[in-house]
């Protein structure tokens, strides 16, 4: 795993396709057409996922790999912003962490089916909705009767600080079982999640220059459900988010200061050997 090769990701979502919110469809349309190609290149069956709101056309990517195994396991990053903002960890780090991913993928076939999938329109106006790209595809997998293992989601993979007190929670409660420094991966569920959250914690300690964190917890805890992952709860599928935890670490989250050299690709790059790991561990028979 290169971290330049995230690096290079991040900048080409962040700089060459920006802005990519949803009034810029055209933007959106070339990240789509960016992650299917190195989605293809990877060695993946790559196909769009169309879909209209307001009158507007805007798509989901999703590349498929491994054997047609009735089960599947799904793993998603949204590749469009919140405004203007250039969108480097909210979420060009999922979307890059998602690409190397299939690069690893390729190279060693996984035992069961695998959707990667970038997803489009997470961030409002349509978070929460049902115009939502995960809600489209997670509603698709439903309708279609298709057996789901497990989802993660990769949600801002890239802002880490070794600074004292960078780490803050919704509630102080968390500080007595928490870390201060925001130096951690944290993996994170809604509470009877049937243990996904604490089995993919356990796989990316496999990992072991990374530290990694897990939390199940109801949704009227704050962030809990701010992701993509929500979407397959919603359809009643075991779901997961991966996170740096955003707003609760980097001062720059949704702002014009998201920018890809405010990252650390080293240690991205060890989230994504992480997943990698877990994703080992759950297709597991």
């Amino acid at each position: 795993m290169e971290p330049e090769r995230l690096q290079t990701h991040v900048r080409a979502l962040s700089e060459t396709f920006h802005p990519r919110d949803s009034t810029h469809p055209e933007n959106l349309d070339r990240a789509a057409e960016y992650l299917a190609e190195h989605l293809k290149r990877a060695g993946g069956q790559v196909e769009f996922q169309p879909f209209h709101v307001e009158g507007k056309e805007y798509r989901n990517v999703i590349a498929r790999f491994g054997p047609e195994t009735p089960e599947r396991i799904v793993i998603g990053a949204h590749y469009d912003t919140a405004g203007p903002r250039p969108g480097a960890d909210d979420n060009g780090s999922g979307v890059a962490g998602l690409l190397e991913l299939a690069t690893l993928l390729g190279q060693k076939p996984p035992l069961m089916r695998v959707e990667l999938v970038g997803f489009t329109l997470e961030e409002p106006p349509y978070f929460r909705s049902e115009n939502m790209g995960s809600r489209v595809h997670a509603k698709a997998l439903r309708t279609a009767g298709a057996q789901v293992r497990a989802m993660l989601s990769l949600e801002t993979i890239g802002f880490f600080t070794d600074a004292p007190d960078s780490q803050h929670y919704p509630v102080d409660e968390l500080r007595l079982r928490y870390p201060s420094t925001g130096n951690f991966i944290a993996v994170v569920g809604q509470t009877g999640d049937g243990g996904l959250v604490r089995e993919v914690a356990t796989a990316m300690r496999a990992v072991r220059s990374l530290p990694v964190e897990f939390l199940s917890a109801p949704t009227s805890l704050r962030g809990i459900d701010f992701s993509d992952h929500a979407s397959y709860q919603a359809e009643g599928y075991r779901a997961a988010m991966v996170t740096d935890t955003a707003f609760f670490r980097n001062p720059r989250y949704h702002e014009p200061t998201d920018t890809w050299d405010t990252l650390d690709y080293g240690r991205m790059s060890q989230v994504v050997q992480g997943v990698h790991c877990a994703l080992q561990s759950l297709s597991q028979p």
